[in-house]
């Protein structure tokens, strides 16, 4: 028999009625399971101190939806406003897309369409004992909705900053058409049609178009299954959903880290930050927020042939880490050994097999006894309590020797040169591994526990080991993650620093300050 879905202590449930939204069903490593079904089941905790907002807008299409709104939406609708006003590289994004919306969906006279007053919503009322004890279940949708001016036809395009290789679930579409053909207001339509638009450039999918009865055989062949795994969502999955998630003072897996990051501010918004965060950040403020907000990067930077040859070596090295039993690798490097995903030209092939060739001399299997010994790329996530910070970190490995866990970061460099700065300012993610390893976060024995970071070169491996309790190496891990985050804590407005970094930022493209852009204007 199948456990009971629970709630966490602290969490009431002040409604009998389950409201799912579309996105639920979308799932994804970026939403918490636990926490969709907390809010779709209508719980609530009681949170006495209500946390400062950020003063910029940090919903990438919210300007885009509002600037929609102003040019089209009908008479005597309410307009969409944004209480925080957009940075200036979401501006400019918003603008451009705006304009592909425009581009992908031209006015046709001979089958005009108008924008809805009210998105739609599927209700539905058990007419017996319900085994959630709800009283309504009610479907919504987001997006741009617009239907014939006899309703007997509806379309709900779905904005996305571009098309992923992969369609949404087949859970996600089947609840959108059900909210399509059976939601209200207006009524039932004959015809309905759900359709993506990437606001990079203007591109279509359509996911589904049919008659009102094909959309609710749609929903019945895959949507019961989908709720289910909304509602009874049990993993608590801790991450960048945690910086806005309702239930993070309940939350039974996001561990505690107070003091972390070594500053105190109560009064800010909470945030998340990682290293990647942080070298954003320091390289300009403005790219950093950008990136947060998942503004489209140029393939041309961020797919460029050093990084992606690494990211390449990285995902042969997980994978041959993880599967089966802990076997150390060894200098047998397949000729085809790049990952799926992945396209590398043949010199980079042949320096990245040399390089894989170079790891076998170190690999860290040997130290492990059996699989519950290793893991590969982990997410650990405190929340540092006194900065009110969800930190995120991403090992390449933690391993177990002897009972005490090891931190390995693994590095490639196409030559021998060596570096004389210190390890912990060329590789911050190092300091923020001796800092917790020190503070005793990761668990285990301190006997063996320590940092370690790998470097493969052509000429062979380099791996320096970092012990975390010596006193002057977390006094300088400390001053590392100090330096990364008491500027960015404080910053409200993500200011554009136009210099170098602008020649190698992702998204400069959106940038109005970045010499590229001015040159193009």
């Amino acid at each position: 028999m199948s456990q009971s879905w629970l709630p966490p202590d602290g969490a009431t449930r002040t409604s009998g009625v389950i409201t799912v939204s579309a996105g639920m069903f979308k799932g994804g490593e970026f939403r918490c399971p636990a926490a969709d079904a907390l809010k779709a089941r209508g719980y609530h905790t009681a949170d006495p101190v209500p946390r400062r907002r950020e003063r910029l807008e940090h919903f990438a299409l919210g300007p885009f939806m509002a600037a929609c709104d102003a040019r089209s939406r009908p008479s005597g609708s309410p307009l969409r406003t944004r209480t925080a006003p957009p940075h200036d590289g979401l501006r400019t994004w918003s603008d451009h897309g705006v304009k592909a919306y425009e581009a992908a969906f031209p006015a046709d006279p001979e089958r005009p369409l108008s924008e809805v007053p009210e998105p739609w919503t599927y209700r539905y009322r058990p007419s017996g004992p319900d085994p959630r004890n709800a009283q309504e279940y009610r479907f919504t949708v987001w997006g741009r909705c617009l239907a014939s001016a006899d309703g007997a036809y509806r379309e709900l395009r779905l904005p996305v900053h571009r098309l992923n290789r992969d369609v949404p679930p087949d859970g996600f579409t089947a609840a959108v058409a059900l909210v399509l053909a059976e939601g209200t207001p207006g009524p039932p339509p004959e015809h309905v049609r759900i359709v993506e638009f990437a606001l990079l450039d203007g591109r279509t999918r359509e996911l589904f178009a049919g008659s009102r009865e094909q959309a609710l055989a749609r929903y019945r062949e895959h949507g019961p299954d989908a709720l289910a795994r909304v509602l009874d969502g049990r993993e608590y999955r801790p991450g960048s959903a945690c910086c806005g998630c309702p239930y993070l003072s309940v939350c039974p897996a996001l561990r505690a880290a107070p003091g972390l990051l070594g500053i105190e501010a109560p009064d800010r918004p909470r945030r998340t930050w990682s290293v990647t965060n942080g070298r954003n950040y320091r390289a300009c403020p403005a790219r950093d927020h950008m990136r947060r907000l998942h503004l489209p990067a140029a393939d041309s930077v961020e797919r460029e042939v050093t990084a992606e040859r690494g990211r390449a070596l990285h995902a042969y090295l997980a994978d041959r880490h993880a599967h089966g039993s802990p076997r150390p690798c060894t200098v047998e490097i397949p000729e085809d050994w790049v990952p799926d995903g992945f396209d590398l030209p043949d010199h980079e092939r042949t320096l990245g097999a040399l390089l894989l060739r170079r790891h076998a001399a170190v690999c860290p299997l040997r130290c492990v006894g059996d699989g519950t010994d290793v893991r590969t790329e982990p997410r650990v996530v405190r929340h540092d309590t006194a900065a009110d910070v969800v930190v995120i970190a991403a090992p390449d490995l933690l391993y177990r020797d002897a009972g005490s866990w090891v931190w390995r970061e693994t590095k490639t460099s196409a030559t021998d040169r060596r570096s004389h700065r210190s390890l912990l300012e060329i590789y911050p993610q190092l300091a923020l591994a001796v800092v917790l390893i020190s503070r005793g976060d990761l668990g285990g024995a301190p006997s063996r526990a320590r940092v370690e970071l790998e470097v493969l070169r052509p000429g062979g491996a380099d791996l320096e080991i970092i012990d975390p309790f010596a006193s002057a190496n977390r006094t300088a891990a400390e001053g590392v993650l100090r330096a990364m985050v008491a500027d960015w804590h404080g910053d409200d407005h993500y200011a554009a620093v136009p210099g170098r970094s602008c020649e190698r930022c992702e998204v400069a493209r959106w940038c109005s300050a970045s010499p590229a852009t001015e040159a193009a204007a």
